[in-house]
């Protein structure tokens, strides 16, 4: 079992990064309408703390966790959004001292949990380096919208990688959401690193292939940037497709963003 550690120590990075963006936001910067339609820089953190409480309850425990399951399919299309609206509600000096408190309690959480345990979650359960990584994932890309809002550019860092990873692995997932069937052989996935180091997922000789810069490739399954507006190459009508429906997060497919210019 690898150690999981090094993503854990990620996850605060990329945490304590997006903090450092907001720490001191005025009360109307906090309510600047951000590219995810209806949410403003307050919902965006209010959803990150939001769901940092709920894997907190699946580490440490799962009766409780139960319980918001059974919440979830209760209002499958609402869920999330009440979460962040209820968040988004409270004072911003609240807000951000709760976001701190559940992302610290589940960072000691997730350290002190046995490397080969697994948690319950919204979709098959979690070992503790993808718990982890689901929460960087989003955790960088909410903070894109934000970063985004504010007018301020994050330069990629190779904490992507964790990211990238989870976009390969969730292939077959975003098929399976949109009721499709996944094709059945393995892609090769070759990602240029921030660092400029190559990431390669998958057989070296197999002729479905995507390749181009991590960054965009992390924008794309987190759908935070339209295809069109990315640098990835695919060859094979498979792997094409794949880039049209790709997602790394869990929960039905979104609609994406749409292309640079669209209705200018």
């Amino acid at each position: 079992m690898a150690d999981p550690t090094p993503v854990i120590d990620d996850l605060r990075a990329e945490s304590e990064e997006l903090d450092r963006l907001v720490a001191e936001l005025s009360p109307e910067q906090w309510a600047l309408a951000t590219p995810a339609p209806g949410w403003t820089i307050a919902h965006q953190i209010a959803h990150l703390a939001w769901t940092d409480r709920a894997a907190l309850a699946a580490v440490t425990d799962p009766d409780g966790f139960q319980q918001l399951i059974e919440k979830a399919l209760a209002a499958p299309d609402s869920y999330v959004d009440e979460g962040a609206e209820e968040g988004a509600e409270l004072p911003p000096g609240d807000l951000l001292r709760g976001w701190r408190d559940g992302r610290t309690a589940l960072d000691r959480a997730l350290r002190n949990a046995p490397p080969a345990a697994r948690f319950p979650w919204y979709g098959p359960p979690m070992a503790v380096a993808s718990m982890a990584t689901a929460r960087l994932m989003e955790t960088w890309a909410h903070g894109l919208d934000v970063a985004d809002t504010l007018g301020v550019v994050r330069p990629p860092t190779d904490r992507l990688k964790h990211v990238a990873r989870l976009g390969v692995r969730t292939r077959d997932f975003a098929y399976g959401v949109r009721e499709l069937t996944p094709p059945s052989e393995e892609f090769r996935v070759e990602l240029t690193a921030p660092s400029g180091d190559l990431w390669a997922y998958g057989p070296e000789g197999a002729p479905q292939r995507v390749t181009g810069p991590a960054f965009d490739f992390c924008l794309l399954v987190t759908q935070r940037a339209n295809r069109t507006d990315l640098a990835l190459e695919a060859v094979g009508p498979d792997a094409d497709r794949w880039l049209d429906i790709a997602q790394a997060f869990a929960g039905p497919s979104g609609t994406g963003r749409p292309p640079k210019g669209a209705g200018a």
